[in-house]
């Protein structure tokens, strides 16, 4: 069966650093694209970024380029979110999701559950 475990999340100082995990099970990153995105409360869900491995291309919103980096390590069908310089308004429940396209899923066929960020002092 197809699943996305996202884990990483946690409570971080402004100005900190995070990294998020989504591990794939049920299919492999080499053929799929993965996108992350991000709902903070009263908020809609907002793209945050995206990978295709096997097109090698990636793509980051406007508001997170230049702290955010995203990678994909193919032997452990993992994808990551490199996550500096946090602020506040990254605070959000942030949720992996594929598909296939490039760098991002053309539709998403699969979410995966969430993982809790808090950026506060």
């Amino acid at each position: 069966q197809v699943q996305l475990v996202e884990s990483g999340g946690g409570l971080v100082q402004p100005g900190g650093s995070l990294r998020l995990s989504c591990a794939a099970s049920g299919f492999t990153l080499d053929y799929y694209a993965i996108g992350w995105f991000r709902q903070a409360p009263g908020k809609e869900r907002e793209g945050v970024s995206c990978i295709s491995s096997s097109a090698g291309s990636t793509y980051n919103t406007d508001s997170v380029k230049g702290r955010f980096t995203i990678s994909v390590d193919n032997a452990k069908n993992t994808v990551y979110l490199q996550m500096n310089s946090l602020k506040p308004e990254d605070t959000a429940v942030y949720y992996c999701a594929t598909g296939l396209g490039s760098p991002c899923p053309y539709e998403y066929d699969y979410w995966g559950q969430g993982t809790q960020v808090t950026v506060s002092s």
